[in-house]
């Protein structure tokens, strides 16, 4: 199931309570266009702000309209005691596999995260990816790190910051990776902006914020760079750059699809727990005439 374009959906609110009438008109989007796997819960479907109900729920509603589509769910939570019982929470709703992000409030060392990853594997009995995403967690991995993460059982991929991608570090240290981890280890990309580059330098998998409402465009995307360079496949995410100026100015990519969501009918007004607010004033007007122009599906 790690290839090809892993969707991220929001997991949208409404009132405090999560929305699934509009979480269904947004997986079935993605079921329609064939995902190769969907995310539920990842970094834009808010785990950390789910409680363990709400996890399981999610799950479950997921894998039943999912079909023969894999379903992944993020399990991350800041004490390792509470992930293993999110792990067991999604593992009952029959998740394919789990995502995990070392999450912290104070800074984790590597022997912490190393025992994270130790301890919740022990436990599984469904393939695990790891989560790198510096920008949220505060934790970047070592090449040596990953290396003996990967020898633990269930671990099946790890996904890469995307930035490396915009030059030659990122095929450098995808080269590096490909010698240091087992053949099974599949290597993912995220950070939509670069992810196209990461996908023509070699990666097997894009975890897309973007796939999770635009499927068809992402799959595109990963098609083309199949038969680019990695120059060429930042030459064409400079088509987005509208959009990912939107991302960098909001911290990322969830405020921008929630209200994408709003503005294309998912859902109705914010569908963000508070705090977390939608894009509002001269950011949500350059979003909807973003989505007009491009018309992306």
């Amino acid at each position: 199931m790690f290839t090809g374009l892993s969707a991220f959906p929001i997991t949208p609110f409404s009132n405090e309570r999560i929305d699934f009438k509009a979480f269904e008109a947004i997986v079935d989007n993605l079921v329609q266009a064939k995902a190769d796997s969907i995310c539920a819960m990842g970094s834009t479907g808010l785990y950390p702000y789910l409680n363990r109900n709400e996890l399981n729920q999610v799950a479950k509603f997921t894998v039943e309209m999912a079909g023969d589509i894999p379903v992944m769910a993020g399990i991350g939570s800041l004490r390792t005691a509470d992930v293993l019982r999110n792990a067991e929470a999604v593992q009952q709703a029959s998740v394919s596999a789990v995502l995990l992000a070392p999450m912290s409030y104070h800074r984790l060392n590597d022997s912490e995260v190393y025992s994270l990853f130790s301890q919740v594997t022990a436990e599984l009995s469904v393939p695990l990816c790891v989560y790198e995403n510096p920008g949220a967690t505060n934790f970047t991995f070592s090449n040596e790190l990953y290396a003996e993460i990967c020898k633990l059982p269930n671990v099946a991929a790890i996904k890469l910051p995307g930035m490396p991608f915009e030059t030659d570090e990122g095929e450098k240290k995808l080269a590096q990776l490909r010698e240091l981890l087992p053949n099974n280890v599949a290597i993912g990309v995220s950070a939509d902006k670069f992810s196209g580059a990461g996908m023509a330098s070699g990666c097997d998998l894009w975890l897309s914020v973007l796939g999770g409402l635009f499927p068809k465009t992402v799959q595109a995307m990963i098609l083309a760079a199949k038969t680019q360079t990695r120059s060429e496949a930042m030459a064409a995410s400079a088509e987005f750059n509208d959009l990912w100026e939107l991302f960098a100015r909001n911290r990322g990519g969830l405020r921008v699809m929630a209200t994408a969501a709003d503005i294309l009918g998912y859902t109705e007004g914010s569908c963000l727990p508070a705090p977390l607010q939608p894009l509002a004033g001269v950011d949500r007007k350059q979003l909807a005439l973003f989505l007009r122009q491009m018309k992306l599906d």
